[in-house]
């Protein structure tokens, strides 16, 4: 247990770090999802459970009264997931959903603690095709995903400490996100 908590404290000064960054994406994501952009986020196994949480603060709310905003969390959509999987290889269970939603000015929020899930790296090059902003919270650089982002948050330590502080991240985000949209 004292492990688990020394990996969190090691982590912490990339997230203090990543301060100036999460807020920026919180301020672009209010002004964009305000003026009717999407957010199109993915991840795999606790990243999709990270995914869903963020779509759902969003849509939902963080801690103010807001009006809602389109975020969805590409996973959610279990009979377009497998019909995909199913036709055409689990690679591209999230591109061709991208490819179908996104638009430029949206953003695509991709989340892996590998940063090398290869139907996470065809969502992304799938959103760069569509002009969306691609944006990802990964484990430790350097990695394929991060490579393939226009911008991305990149944490240190094992798959829990990495996923812990994608909440961490999420929730800044959110924070930043509601006080710009209040500004709007």
């Amino acid at each position: 247990m004292q492990d688990h908590v020394r990996r969190l404290d090691e982590a912490l000064p990339v997230l203090r770090a990543a301060v100036p960054r999460l807020a920026r994406w919180g301020e672009v994501l209010a002004e964009r999802l305000g003026g009717g952009a999407r957010l199109l986020v993915g991840g795999n196994g606790g990243s999709a459970a990270e995914a869903q949480h963020l779509t759902a603060e969003l849509v939902g709310r963080f801690d103010r009264e807001r009006s809602p905003v389109s975020a969805l969390a590409l996973h959610a959509e279990t009979s377009t997931l497998t019909a995909v999987g199913n036709d055409y290889g689990y690679t591209e269970v999230y591109a061709r959903q991208v490819r179908a939603h996104a638009r430029e000015g949206d953003v695509v929020l991709l989340l892996s603690t590998s940063g090398a899930s290869e139907n996470l790296l065809a969502a992304a090059r799938a959103g760069h095709d569509r002009g969306a902003d691609v944006w990802a919270l990964t484990g430790p650089r350097p990695n394929p995903l991060a490579r393939l982002s226009h911008d991305a948050v990149c944490l240190a330590g094992d798959t829990a400490t990495v996923q812990e502080g994608h909440l961490v991240a999420l929730h800044m985000v959110c924070r930043a996100f509601e006080a710009a949209f209040a500004r709007r």
